[in-house]
C-alpha cells in the first residue's frame, strides 16, 4: 500500500470511528502548522493500525479508553467515549473498562474519567 492508500484507508476508518463530524471540523481546524500532524494521524494511527486485521474495532476501542485513562488524557477520552457510545459499545463495558483502570492506574484517575463518562451519558 502506497501513502496515498494509507491515507485514504486512514480517513475511512478515522470516519468510521470517530464520525465525519469530528473528522471534518479537525479537517477546517487544520493550519498549515497543523496539516502535517493531521496527515500523519490519519495515515499512521488511522491507517496503519486501527485498519490492521489482529484486532476488531471494538477490542481497539476499549484499549484505547483505558490508554486514555492511565494517560490522564481525558479531553480525548471524552472524544472516543462519546464515539465509542454513539458506535453502540455498550455503556456497561465501558464501565467495566472504567473499574479495571482504578485499580491499575489508580482511583484518582479513574474518578476523573467515570466523571467525563457521566458528562458525556448525559450529554446523549
Amino acid at each position: 500500500m502506497d501513502e496515498r492508500e494509507r491515507q485514504q484507508q486512514g480517513d475511512a476508518m478515522r470516519r468510521r470511528v470517530l464520525g465525519d463530524a469530528h473528522v471534518n471540523r479537525a479537517a477546517t481546524r487544520a493550519i498549515p502548522l497543523t496539516a502535517e500532524f493531521q496527515d500523519l494521524i490519519t495515515r499512521y494511527a488511522w491507517g496503519e493500525i486501527w485498519a490492521r486485521p489482529g484486532l476488531d474495532t471494538r477490542t481497539r476501542r476499549l484499549l484505547v479508553i483505558g490508554t486514555l485513562v492511565a494517560l490522564g488524557r481525558f479531553d480525548e477520552l471524552r472524544l472516543h467515549l462519546t464515539a465509542a457510545l454513539r458506535d453502540g459499545l455498550p455503556a456497561e463495558d465501558i464501565k467495566e473498562v472504567l473499574l479495571q483502570q482504578a485499580i491499575y492506574c489508580g482511583v484518582p484517575a479513574a474518578n476523573s474519567a467515570f466523571e467525563v463518562f457521566r458528562e458525556v451519558v448525559e450529554q446523549m
